[in-house]
């Protein structure tokens, strides 16, 4: 007998872990597994819903990990395409609940609906559910100001000062945790994930121009390309690569005093650090945002604001505070 909640789970942000924490109690309580079962690709990329723009808060490898370390037992990913969206709420539930996964009570979100039966009440869905032998069980809405301010000062290392701890309930969602990275409001989606939002990609030869005013940069092509850049700008980051984490400035954008072009790039100077890491695996967690990209009339000046960067980015970065989970 299995305990199970079904979605896409982008971002695995705290909406998401009421619903999994719920899983979790209940098959506990009955001595069940508990499961999430979830798709991939993105629905929105397959029905071609805004697919050129659309992008993604966690990888697939990112959305299982965050899942399983929270205490789930198994995740289950169901390959999405157009035959799979035509589903009525009735076959997905018999053919892979039931029958696939042997599942007996199904956690649901408030809003949460399943299948192609657009217009169908989530009460409609219960009835479905029960009609099969699955219990359905609701969780109530979860929003900014269900997060306890004792929560946020144990686990998340934020400047006060760029924060607003709203204690109004507003759903939290992956769509709002999409604006705020794109309007480069970091600790506001860092605030809603529950953890810092996070890179990850190869480091790649870039132009070598940092190294010569003493600030080398590791650029990165990510692995997923389709993850969502936070906007355009300069951010104090954690950086880890082989083993190790370190306390690090990105400036993303189109590095307007050195290059003509459009072209985005990601580039990371790691402080302290001065290694050859060409090819290896570099992640990226932002803790907060420095400043605008800008152009400066000369390198010599640009010098001297990263010395400024370097400098604001500590606030962000305290000694004690490398791991937000």
């Amino acid at each position: 007998m299995v305990v199970a909640c079904t979605g896409f789970f982008d971002g695995v942000h705290r909406g998401h872990r009421a619903v999994l924490n719920e899983v979790k109690r209940i098959a506990s309580e009955k001595g069940c597994k508990s499961a999430v079962i979830t798709f991939w690709p993105h629905p929105r990329a397959v029905l071609q819903q805004d697919a050129v723009r659309f992008r993604l808060l966690n990888s697939l490898e990112e959305k299982q990990k965050l899942i399983l370390s929270l205490g789930i037992d198994d995740v289950f990913i169901l390959p999405f395409d157009k035959e799979f969206a035509k589903q009525s709420t009735e076959e997905f539930f018999r053919k892979y609940l039931r029958v696939k996964f042997g599942v007996r009570t199904l956690v649901v979100g408030y809003d949460h609906r399943v299948g192609s039966d657009i217009n169908q009440t989530q009460e409609e869905m219960f009835a479905i559910a029960r009609k099969l032998g699955i219990n359905p069980v609701r969780v109530e809405k979860f929003g900014e100001g269900d997060i306890e301010e004792s929560l946020i000062s144990e686990n998340v290392n934020f400047r006060a000062d760029n924060l607003v701890i709203k204690k109004e309930k507003i759903n939290i969602s992956s769509t709002k945790i999409r604006e705020c990275i794109i309007n480069g409001d970091i600790c506001h989606a860092n605030h809603m994930l529950g953890y810092r939002y996070q890179l990850e990609g190869v480091v790649v030869e870039g132009q070598r121009i940092g190294r010569t005013i003493g600030f080398p940069t590791a650029n990165i092509k990510l692995y997923e390309p389709l993850k969502l850049l936070p906007g355009d700008g300069v951010y104090a980051v954690w950086v880890e690569t082989q083993g190790k984490t370190y306390k690090g400035i990105t400036n993303i954008g189109t590095r307007p005093t050195v290059s003509f072009g459009n072209e985005k790039t990601i580039e990371t100077h790691i402080l302290d650090f001065d290694e050859d890491i060409y090819g290896l695996s570099l992640k990226i967690e932002f803790a907060g945002r420095l400043r605008n990209e800008q152009k400066f009339a000369s390198l010599e000046e640009l010098k001297l604001q990263l010395f400024k960067d370097r400098e604001s980015s500590l606030d962000f970065l305290p000694d004690n505070g490398i791991k937000l989970r």
